[in-house]
């Protein structure tokens, strides 16, 4: 890290202000067409509103690399911001906000004290930046993802990645072999969450597992535990279209749909049933309370269940039958020391992520991209923006 980042910080470097105070930033008028080389991004407000803007386009300082982002994919965490303003208590909306932070690109410009990096080379970008401070007990220990410093882009107050000039730490990128594609680099952000909960959970060769949620976390979780070699795997979803997707994605998985209408416990036995026994590891992915009691009900004596969905503030367990059955409930906080093994098993064609993405829309209409990523109707699974 350089001296001028030690000296004031990440927050104090990448500050919101820099970019709102900033005579050039303006938010779009609706149907406005940008210069083609005009720095514009996805914003939300605290009024959920969803718009392009257009910023300056910055100059690496010290330790700095200017980034063409050439693709970043809709996350569930930004249409939420936009649509609720929050998530949780301490990720608040309060002003204008970038999206964006599943990305890949394309270094343009380095700046002083760089030398691993050049013009043209092709990074996915690694969008949490932890202090890196050896006082961080966090980072010292290399579970970065607890860094009470952190800027993670996208996060209020931080702008995001979904913008078509970036300026990002050098260390926090990822070099992409020739035959990954950005498409791919920018998947391997939701892959490194996928890849935490796999191995958080102790998941292993042969284990029988239960995914709860078929959305792009959840497809995810399912390609890389067929990779590590789970089996049976049973996946849950209330839309049939998306277990669908899964039985194309992975034709062995077993699938269960979910119905409003009927209780945890008799959603546990289908599964149970589907896989012919009960389940050694839980990878949950939807965050909602009912979910999460299907998947302890589902577990055998000793088994786990691993969460990694977002849901509400306060949440009832069913404490006994966890107590009763040594079954371990664990949580997860996005990720740390992921990404280079999310490359490796892309690269290496372990992990096939590009069917997951189903929409693609250039950076100008990054807006209408947003309205199909929050419509469950238009079948999206994972939308990306090109650049």
């Amino acid at each position: 890290m350089s001296t001028t980042q030690t000296e004031v910080g990440n927050a104090e470097v990448y500050s919101p202000r820099k970019i709102l105070d900033h005579p050039e930033f303006r938010v779009l008028k609706l149907g406005e067409k940008p210069a083609p080389d005009a720095n514009i991004a996805a914003f939300y407000n605290p009024a959920h509103e969803i718009h392009l803007v257009q910023k300056p386009r910055p100059k690496p300082g010290p330790g700095q690399v200017l980034l063409h982002v050439r693709a970043t994919g809709i996350c569930g965490s930004d249409v939420h911001f936009w649509q609720h303003g929050r998530i949780g208590d301490s990720m608040v909306v309060t002003d204008e906000c970038g999206s964006g932070h599943e990305s890949a690109g394309e270094v343009v410009e380095v700046g002083e004290d760089v030398t691993q990096w050049k013009a043209g080379d092709r990074v996915a970008i690694e969008a949490g930046v932890p202090c890196s401070q050896p006082s961080c007990d966090a980072c010292r220990t290399g579970r970065y993802n607890a860094c009470p410093d952190v800027v993670f882009f996208s996060t209020p107050p931080f702008h995001g990645t979904l913008t078509r000039w970036h300026l990002h730490p050098a260390q926090w990128l990822h070099r992409l072999p020739d035959s990954v594609s950005f498409e791919e680099g920018s998947l391997c952000e939701p892959l490194a969450v996928a890849l935490a909960g796999i191995e958080r959970s102790g998941l292993r060769l042969g284990d029988p597992l239960l995914i709860c949620g078929a959305g792009p976390i959840g497809l995810i979780s399912l390609l890389s535990a067929r990779a590590a070699g789970a089996e049976p795997i049973v996946i849950t979803d209330l839309f049939q279209s998306r277990l669908d997707f899964a039985k194309k994605l992975v034709p062995g998985v077993r699938t269960v749909p979910i119905s409003r209408n009927t209780t945890s416990k008799e959603q546990a036995e289908q599964i149970k049933q589907a896989a012919g026994l009960p389940l050694s590891v839980a990878l949950e992915c939807t965050g909602v309370e009912s979910s999460v009691h299907t998947a302890v009900y589902s577990m055998k004596f000793g088994g786990k269940v691993f969460i990694i969905g977002v849901g509400k503030n306060e949440q009832v367990f069913p404490f006994m039958h966890l107590s009763a059955n040594e079954i371990d409930v664990s949580f997860q906080y996005r990720y740390a020391n992921q990404y280079p093994k999310a490359i490796r098993l892309v690269a290496g064609g372990l992990i096939d992520i590009k069917p997951l993405v189903t929409h693609r829309f250039p950076l100008e209409d990054a807006v209408a991209a947003f309205h199909v990523a929050a419509d469950p109707a238009q079948g999206a699974i994972k939308v990306q923006i090109q650049d």
